[in-house]
Order: C-alpha cells, then structure tokens, then sequence
C-alpha cells in the first residue's frame, strides 16, 4: 500500500471540526474501509494526493470533470473571469451566453433558471411542478438520488444507498407521503401509481440513465412510457440530468433517446468544477417562476460569472466533431480490458457502460433496478477498491456509485488500469 502517512493525520484533524471529517458522506469511505485521501492538486487524468502520490482519476469529481483536471483551456478562461470579479449579484452577459448554448443543444428547454446545486435544481422544479399542476405528489423511483431534499429522500440512491439509509430522520411522515415510489425500469408499477394517484400526480422525476445505484440503463420502452403516462394524467415529466446532461451525448439523455421532458435539470458538466445547476423546459411552465410568476426562487450566487464562464469553455469543446466519438472508443477500450481480465481470473462481475460511464458490479445478475443493484458484493468491491488504489488507480469509494472516464485519459492510461484490474482480479 502506498504511503499516506500525511492523508491519515489529515483526517484525524478534520474530524475535530468536520462532521465526519468530510463535507459529503461518502467521501469517508466507510462504504470500502480506510482513511480517505486528501487531494492536493489534479492534472490531466491524475490526482495527487497530500503524501504526493498520483492516481488514474476515475471519479472525476462525480461526474463534472469531462475534460479532465485543469485543462489548460478552463483555467485560462477562469483566471481571466476571476479577474474580472467573482461575484456580482447582478445580471451579467455570460448567463446569456451559457443559456443559449443549452438551450441550443436540448430543446426542450425553452426557459431556464440557473442555481447553485443540482440539489437545488430539482428542488425547484418539483416546486415548480407542483404549482403548475396544482397536484401534490411526485412519482421517483428507488435507487435514483435526485439531491438531498425532504421530499426526495425516501428510498434515494448514492450516499443513501452506501450508508445504509433508507430514508432520512428529520423528515416528517407527511412530506414523503407526497412521494410515490416505484422501481426503476418496472413500467407496470408506474401504470398502479397513475391508477391509483394519478389525479393528484403533479410530476414524475427520474435520472433518464440512473447513475446513483452505480449504473442501471433504462429498459427500451420505460422512459417513453413515463412520457405518455405523464401526458395522459396531465402530470409533469422530470428529467434529471444532473450527472447525464452533456455526458452521454451533447444532447443529453433526452438527445440520445429523442424523447422531450417537460422539466430538465442540470448540474456537474456545465460548470466545469464549479458549483452550478439550472432548471429549465416548457416556455409556459418556467414563465410561473418570479419574477414573471408566483412561484418564489431566488440565489445570492445564482449565475456566477467564474461558473458561467467554466461552462461556457467546456460545452465549447465539447461541442467539437468527434468529441464523443473519441469518448466513446476510449470508454469501450477500457471496460473490455476489464471484462476480460475479470474473465480470466473467474471473478464474477458486471459492468454496464454507457459512453464514458461505467460501473463495475461484483453480482452474477445484472442490475435492472435498486432491487437487484444491492445484490451486489460489496464486500468484494471494498477489496477490488483497495487493490485498484493500491496500484494508482482511483475508482468511487462505493459499489453505488458511477465511475467515470475523462478526456484527459491516455490509451495508456487505459492500459494500466486493465493491468491493474488484471492483477486485483486474480488476488482476490
């Protein structure tokens, strides 16, 4: 194991003022065992943690990080923006610029309102559909994570999900009584809920591509069956793409499966790094938010000129021809690697891919919904986990959680992540 004296006096130090030594749960990585790393910079496809050694990147800041750490193009952009001033409180020309490049790539987004957080993105568009509808309950599915409001809690995915936690104390009964829960992928249990609620169904929201349980895909059929449904009920249909918006495709999900929510959310990609989200779709539902309607959402931070101009840079590039192309042949390069080294040393896994997201499940079935996701070995992941880090490869310290490739990545790169998960397969 390679040496982190340094990382470990770090967190003894952090857990006197921090809640848990971290500011997000699963960075504690009680899902896996050991002490967290402490990061000290990034480059490229690599981080470099407090002790100074370096590490194949696969988290990527959970998903932001499509690019790569510091790509020199965003950090001359930034720099100059931050010179500029770091915050303002007021409008300014970048928010038009960075709207009009979403709205471009996803249509479906006629109007659109930027915060801070994808939590605070979905929590706004559940509001807004709620007020919009003038119904009360929303329609998630188990194992998708769609932040960490009161309502949207119940059977969450992510951090929830590698903790343990079903739900959350601090919530009352009576706002997850407004939540309906269905499994993903389970058309059939959508169709009771509609039965049943569907009079006072105001939306269902669910990630079109769930990333929060590790990677499941959607069944052909499910998400356009969501959409007819919501339709018919005069309900609302959410998409978050928080983790897959500009991931998957410029286009997001909703590009990749030609089919057009009502509602998108956005978050990660389109700041680059920076804390951003945006709510967004229907011209006639968004007009209900103040100031040109009732429907009260304010940020201090709300548009940051450094945020705004990180996400105008990266869809920039991203836009570029054969941007995913490229994605795409480097992401099947690696998970076949994998696959095969997994193969040869009889260890049971599967591993789910979509352009540059990938999960490895240590489980002989493939996960369809929440169900089947927590089937998996999480034992057995733990150790692969700490075989990986012990080799310099950084994977998410959870069999929950998506891992993502970059740009940054080399062939070889790839190459020694394969003979890293080569030999880990045959230790364990």
């Amino acid at each position: 194991m390679k040496n982190i004296n340094r990382s470990n006096h770090l967190f003894e130090q952090a857990q006197r003022y921090l809640v848990g030594g971290v500011d997000s749960p699963v960075r504690a990585f009680k899902a896996v065992g050991g002490t967290p790393l402490f990061i000290q910079r990034g480059r490229g496809s690599r981080i470099f943690d407090a002790d100074g050694n370096a590490f194949i990147d696969y988290v990527g800041s959970w998903g932001p990080l499509i690019l790569g750490h510091c790509h020199p193009r965003i950090v001359t952009a930034v720099k100059k923006a931050v010179e500029h001033g770091s915050s303002f409180g007021a409008p300014t020309e970048l928010e038009i610029t960075l709207a009009q490049m979403i709205t471009e790539a996803m249509p479906s987004v006629e109007l659109l309102r930027f915060v801070t957080s994808g939590t605070e993105a979905t929590m706004s568009a559940i509001r807004l559909a709620r007020a919009f509808t003038g119904k009360n309950k929303i329609v998630k599915f188990a194992g998708c994570y769609h932040g960490h409001s009161d309502g949207l809690l119940a059977k969450a995915g992510s951090g929830v999900a590698t903790l343990g936690i079903p739900s959350s104390p601090g919530v009352p009964d009576s706002w997850t009584a407004e939540t309906l829960i269905a499994p993903y992928n389970n058309g059939e249990a959508v169709k009771k809920l509609f039965h049943d609620f569907g009079s006072d169904i105001a939306a269902v929201i669910v990630e079109p591509i769930a990333g929060n349980m590790g990677l499941v895909l959607p069944k052909s059929g499910f998400l356009e069956l969501l959409r007819s449904l919501t339709t018919a009920a005069g309900s609302l249909l959410i998409f978050d793409e928080v983790i897959t918006g500009f991931r998957v495709g410029y286009g997001g999900a909703q590009g990749l499966y030609a089919i057009k929510p009502d509602l998108t959310c956005l978050g990660k990609i389109i700041g680059c790094g920076f804390p951003v989200g945006v709510y967004g779709g229907r011209r006639d539902i968004m007009q209900m938010v103040a100031p040109l309607g009732p429907v009260y959402q304010a940020g201090t931070l709300a548009g940051n000129p450094v945020a705004m101009t990180a996400g105008i840079e990266t869809l920039t590039i991203l836009k570029q021809r054969g941007f995913y192309q490229e994605m795409e042949r480097k992401s099947a390069l690696l998970v076949k690697g994998i696959k095969q080294a997994a193969s040869k040393a009889g260890v049971n896994i599967q591993l789910p891919r979509l352009v540059s997201m990938f999960t490895v499940f240590f489980t002989r079935e493939t996960a369809m919904d929440y169900d089947t996701a927590l089937k998996a070995d999480t034992e057995l992941y733990a150790k692969f986990f700490h075989g990986m880090l012990s080799q310099g490869i950084y994977l998410p310290p959870s069999q929950f959680e998506t891992a993502f490739a970059s740009a940054a990545h080399t062939d070889k790169d790839i190459q020694a992540t394969v003979e890293a998960a080569s030999k880990t397969f045959s230790a364990l």
